[in-house]
């Protein structure tokens, strides 16, 4: 037998085996022994049967398991299927994804040999259906690499690069298989399917054309070189970044070095230096991950100690040179602009926008044009305000004020501190993180119904992560509607930033057409509060949390019949409407009033307090705007620039001085550690989309506020049915206009950033 065989054949013995030894020891029970001790009633034996045999199978499936290799070993035996993290090693995964991708390719041939006519159920279904291993394994792969990348997991990711790339490569080129899809594509129109069913043809046949499917056999072997060094450069780039952030620190020594930090951010700096083991007695250190650096930018009153926490900070990547990001950025749009002619686009920001709402770079240079300039306007006015601060203050002892960089975030927050009497050490004792959490469930709950149980005995990949299960009332009983993760903390070997992600996707494309339960990650990095202390969040970490939970849902409520199509597979300037609309909610007063609560008295935030925080929030979004719009900005022109003689530093200076990028400020992300653009291809060309979504949201989110009721009913249905469940089963235009009742009208996002009146 094949292994696969033999493991199911051991299963079910064991199985058979221990169901007759319950049912002997039951049938015969010695009738004089009771089973009501202390009271209890009747040992329900038909639990006892299954509960004992679930547990005896898990236990005899682990040792099993830890002789062979878990990833290939059947995982029913574990609660909602899900992945047995405590048994998992690095060394697994490079056997595992081979013999995953072997069985891969049995499914493709099972599709290509057919004799039969290609059909909708025997092609494009079917391979949908097709690599059900191969997707298990690199979705638990891919996350753990995001999330607990140990150097012994980097090591495999680094070798797995470029044969899974290659994989793909083969799957898109495999002889026969697009004949059949262009077959059934072919014929789409004169077929009897539905429109969930159309979608999938066209969503398929144009992955395939976009991988080059059409291409002829040179052009295809050259194309997948040119994507399996893709893979080995952005993994790569990935991993410099990841090492920067986890391995440079600035030391802090002494109460001079730690001037002006809050408690939380003194705690966290603490606990920073513990982590990584630094020598020296009460040595504080601040990392390079955003979540530590960008408070101490903020709040330390050492000015000396805030220039080199910047300069490493917008330095990460160039930091060593053997971590020279720039270099493999280079190249990387060198392949790209290759990528983008072998498919006949003139630049790669033509063909990464072709398969968007935006359609092509124009379009987008269009909308980041409109708010680009109203953006620099408000800056102005707000360096204004921060050249007053200082002149009256007497900190700058001249009239001349120089603003630097490491000195805006610090300025800025004394001007919120003494124009809006706003300090974020008073506000954040109202945003633990644990009535946080509480507010995005109940929020879920009041809009769609969800409630979220904790499962502590559930074990995941690391003690930080929290487990639930996801429960729904369907036909007024309890039903399990999917299984979400929550991993919050920063911590060494996770990647920066925040971000969602799944384990498994909704679907019911199998042979009991059966919904399968989505199993949802959410990411962030909020610095863990000290021992027996809470996680206090600022506003904006909040906004972050709600931000990621809003992605989760997109995951979690999909209701979709094929797996492509599933959750958030939609086009990359949708999908961050799910997320950035779901911000809103937090700025409910209704929300903040029952959750906003301090977390030692309990007491609500005061209405008083609330009221600055409001009044605050649009001070300094021109700066916010700035920094990210000029960041899409280089971002398109960096992908419609030609590669030849490239130089990355240079263009982004030449850019910036051409767009009239304010003095004082840079990107927001700047080239080496622009990893939304250089450790995938996801965001490529494409870090606009965050504004288009805001276009989408700011609308979408007044259809709630017209009807008076940041929760109403009826717009919640529709919110649900056609942007959180449909996946992309529909045209994300269409989507939200059978949401919103017409397109999408941009004066609410001008309005939200304060931008309206300059346009």
């Amino acid at each position: 037998f094949s292994t696969t065989t033999e493991r199911f054949l051991r299963t079910a013995l064991i199985s058979t085996a221990i169901c007759l030894r319950i049912n002997f020891l039951i049938a015969f029970k010695p009738k004089h022994i009771s089973f009501r001790p202390f009271g209890f009633r009747s040992i329900n034996f038909s639990l006892l049967r299954s509960t004992l045999l679930k547990s005896e199978i898990q236990n005899m499936a682990e040792q099993t398991a830890t002789k062979s290799n878990v990833l290939l070993s059947d995982w029913s035996c574990y609660e909602y299927e899900l992945p047995p993290f405590h048994l998992i090693k690095p060394s697994d995964f490079e056997s595992a994804l081979q013999t995953a991708m072997k069985l891969h390719f049995d499914d493709l041939k099972d599709i290509c040999e057919s004799s039969e006519e290609p059909t909708f159920e025997n092609t494009i279904a079917k391979f949908d259906r097709c690599g059900y291993l191969l997707g298990r394994t690199s979705a638990l792969f891919e996350n753990l690499c995001s999330s607990n990348g140990v150097p012994e997991l980097q090591a495999v990711e680094l070798a797995m690069a470029a044969p899974l790339a290659a994989h793909s490569n083969q799957v898109y080129t495999y002889p026969k298989l697009f004949s059949r899809i262009d077959a059934v594509y072919s014929k789409r129109s004169a077929s009897s399917l539905s429109p969930e069913q159309l979608r999938l043809v066209e969503r398929i046949h144009l992955d395939f054309v976009r991988a080059g499917a059409k291409f002829d056999s040179d052009a295809q072997v050259k194309y997948a070189k040119l994507t399996e060094e893709l893979a080995e450069l952005t993994t790569k780039f990935m991993q410099n970044l990841l090492a920067d952030e986890s391995e440079v620190t600035l030391p802090l020594r002494g109460e001079e070095d730690l001037a002006g930090l809050p408690v939380d951010v003194r705690e966290a700096a603490r606990q920073a230096a513990v982590d990584r083991k630094v020598e020296g007695e009460n040595v504080s250190v601040i990392t390079l991950s955003r979540s530590l650096v960008v408070p101490f930018l903020t709040f330390s009153e050492n000015r000396d100690l805030r220039e080199k926490a910047w300069r490493l900070w917008t330095s990460r990547g160039e930091l060593e040179p053997s971590r020279d990001n720039i270099a493999i950025a280079t190249r990387i749009l060198t392949l790209r602009e290759e990528q983008a002619k072998m498919h006949g686009y003139p630049t790669y920001a033509h063909y990464a926008t072709a398969d968007t709402m935006a359609g092509n770079p124009d379009r987008v240079s269009e909308l980041l044009e409109r708010v680009w300039g109203p953006a620099k306007e408000s800056l102005k006015r707000e360096r204004s305000e921060l050249e007053q601060f200082i002149k009256q203050s007497g900190i700058a002892g001249s009239t001349s004020v120089d603003i630097k960089p490491w000195d805006w975030r610090y300025y800025a927050e004394k001007v919120r501190q003494s124009s809006y009497n706003l300090d974020e050490a008073e506000v954040k004792p109202y945003f633990s993180l644990d009535k946080m959490v509480t507010a995005i469930f109940v929020c879920a709950d009041r809009l769609f119904g969800l409630t979220f149980k904790h499962r502590p005995d559930i074990v995941a990949y690391h003690p930080d992560v929290k487990v639930y299960e996801v429960v729904e009332k369907v036909d007024g009983a309890d039903k399990v509607v999917a299984i979400f993760l929550h991993d919050n903390y920063a911590r060494s070997f996770k990647h920066s930033g925040a971000w969602m992600n799944s384990f498994r996707s909704q679907h019911r494309n199998n042979d009991k057409a059966e919904s399968i339960i989505p199993i949802v990650i959410n990411n962030n990095n909020f610095n863990k509060g000290g021992e027996g202390q809470p996680t206090l969040l600022s506003f904006d970490d909040a906004v972050v949390l709600f931000h990621e939970f809003g992605h989760g849902l997109h995951g979690m409520l999909s209701n979709v019949t094929y797996d492509r199509l599933s959750g958030t597979s939609v086009l990359r300037d949708f999908v961050e409407l799910p997320s950035q609309l779901y911000e809103h909610w937090l700025s409910q007063e209704v929300v903040l009033k029952t959750h906003a609560r301090h977390f030692q008295t309990n007491e609500p935030i005061p209405d008083e307090l609330l009221a600055r925080l409001m009044k605050a929030r649009k001070f300094n979004e021109g700066f916010n705007t700035v920094e990210y719009t000029a960041s899409a900005l280089v971002d398109t022109a960096l992908h419609k620039a030609s590669s030849k003689g490239l130089d990355i530093a240079q263009f982004e200076k030449e850019e910036l001085q051409r767009l009239g990028m304010p003095e004082g400020i840079i990107m927001r992300h700047r080239p080496a550690h622009f990893q939304h653009l250089f450790s995938g291809g996801s965001y490529a060309a494409a870090y606009y989309v965050y504004l288009w979504a805001e276009v989408l949201d700011a609308d979408g989110f007044d259809a709630f506020l017209e009807t008076g009721d940041c929760f109403n009913k009826d717009v919640a249905q529709r919110l649900r049915k056609y942007i959180y469940s449909s996946g992309n089963t529909l045209d994300p235009a269409e989507a939200f206009r059978l949401f919103r009742g017409r397109d999408p009208a941009i004066e609410p996002m001008l309005k939200k950033k304060g931008l309206m009146a300059k346009v």
